[in-house]
Parts: structure tokens; C-alpha cells; sequence
């Protein structure tokens, strides 16, 4: 059974950073890692920082230059390193896996980041 724990939230000031994690059990990074999302108060649930069906990173126009995703296989942990932080960056941030064999998308339960004066 694939679980993932997100952590690492918090507030921030705007132009801050953060860092979270999503250590994964139940499936090796190495060969399928996860992606991040997020969930903003009355918004829809959007992609952050996830795969292409080719293997590169994919980026939202909205973070590009500010995030980056990166991982630690001998810890089955992926990061989601957060830079110049913006008010509009304030949500609930999951991670999600796509099991390779069955499709199924598995989520974390997420980590909340408020980014406020």
C-alpha cells in the first residue's frame, strides 16, 4: 500500500522560503516519484511541480524560477524547495503519485503554507 507524508509547512512572510518533504512508503521513488500540488481556499486543486510523460520536471508558469523539485532516493523523500514567496503561493500543498501498474493516484494528507505579513 503506497502512503505519503507531507511536512514542512508553515507561515512565512512574503519573499520568504520553505522547504517540505514527502517521504514515501509502498513505492521506490527512484523509479516513480511523486509530484507536488496544491489547493488554494475556493480554488480547484493544481499542478505545482510534477513529471512529463518524457521524465522532465514540469514546472507551473506560476513558480517557475521561485521552486524546485528535487528528491533523496535513499530516503524515498521528495522536496519541494520554495523561494520568493508570494501571498498568492498561500495553500494546501499535496503530494501525489501515480502507482505505475494500476494508474491509481495516491495523495498525502498535505501540509498547509500561508505566506502573510
Amino acid at each position: 500500500q503506497v502512503q505519503l507524508v507531507e511536512s514542512g509547512g508553515g507561515l512565512v512572510q512574503p519573499g520568504g522560503s520553505l522547504r517540505l518533504s514527502c517521504v514515501v512508503s509502498g513505492s521506490a521513488i527512484s523509479i516513480n516519484p511523486p509530484g507536488w500540488y496544491r489547493q488554494a481556499p475556493g480554488k480547484q486543486r493544481e499542478m505545482v511541480a510534477d513529471r512529463t510523460s518524457s521524465g522532465s520536471p514540469n514546472y507551473a508558469d506560476s513558480v517557475k524560477g521561485r521552486f524546485t523539485i528535487s528528491r533523496d532516493n535513499a530516503k524515498n523523500t521528495v522536496y519541494l524547495h520554495m523561494n520568493m514567496l508570494k501571498p498568492e503561493d498561500t495553500a494546501v500543498y499535496y503530494c501525489r503519485l501515480r502507482e505505475v501498474i494500476t494508474g491509481r493516484l495516491d495523495w498525502g494528507q498535505g501540509t498547509q503554507v500561508t505566506v502573510s505579513s
